[in-house]
């Protein structure tokens, strides 16, 4: 799955001149945790953030009454605040290496760029959206984890054995286990009990980590 499976296409933007006063209200209303900054000639040039704008605006312990600081909002303009070192990756990119980019740099989104041209926007909460489907989230049926050898063959088995006591297989994760020989499984399975699926699977697996 890459980015463009994922990302906010044509998203919202401002431009560096729109006020802070404003982007702030944009912010607010379309309940969006950052706003791309492009140029005249819809390029991008920056990304402001909702935190940029709040520490952009005078505290309110200020000495300033609301029509002083209403008229320093006014002029003060995107341009001033707004990160200009924006980093970006394109549509092919792996959702996975989106999710690394972010973490590694401590951000909530990255621009999507399509050459010089702002297609769309990957957040984290797009990523959470993904995470939500992936473990079949939203689905009823019983979630199990397994410690399962690290051997050929191994997800077939208990593919098929699910499935012959009628078993839908919702979703199916794999990661580390506790050591090269095994790995852990985790799968979300509709129509079956409890108590179905665990003695289906109980003799293709080392161990039953959880099950609820």
């Amino acid at each position: 799955m890459v980015v463009a499976d994922v990302m906010t296409k044509n998203p919202l933007f401002v431009h560096p001149d729109l006020s802070v006063h404003e982007a702030r209200a944009l912010i607010k209303r379309e309940k969006f945790g950052r706003l791309p900054v492009l140029d005249k000639d819809n390029k991008l040039v920056g990304i402001v953030t909702e935190r940029d704008l709040i520490n952009a605006s005078p505290s309110v312990a200020s000495t300033l009454d609301m029509y002083e600081m209403s008229y320093l909002l006014s002029k003060l303009k995107v341009e001033k605040v707004m990160q200009r070192k924006v980093i970006t990756v394109t549509e092919d990119v792996v959702v996975e290496e989106a999710a690394r980019i972010m973490v590694d740099n401590e951000i909530s989104a990255l621009p999507v760029m399509r050459s010089d041209v702002l297609v769309g926007i990957v957040s984290d909460g797009d990523l959470f959206r993904l995470f939500i489907n992936l473990f079949g989230a939203r689905k009823e049926g019983v979630r199990i984890t397994l410690l399962v050898p690290d051997k050929r063959g191994e997800l077939k088995c208990i593919s098929e054995v699910i499935a012959s006591h009628g078993g839908d297989v919702q979703a199916l994760l794999i990661s580390d286990g506790r050591d090269l020989t095994n790995k852990t499984c985790l799968l979300k399975v509709g129509n079956m009990t409890k108590e179905e699926l665990v003695d289906s699977v109980r003799e293709y697996s080392l161990e039953i980590l959880d099950v609820r």
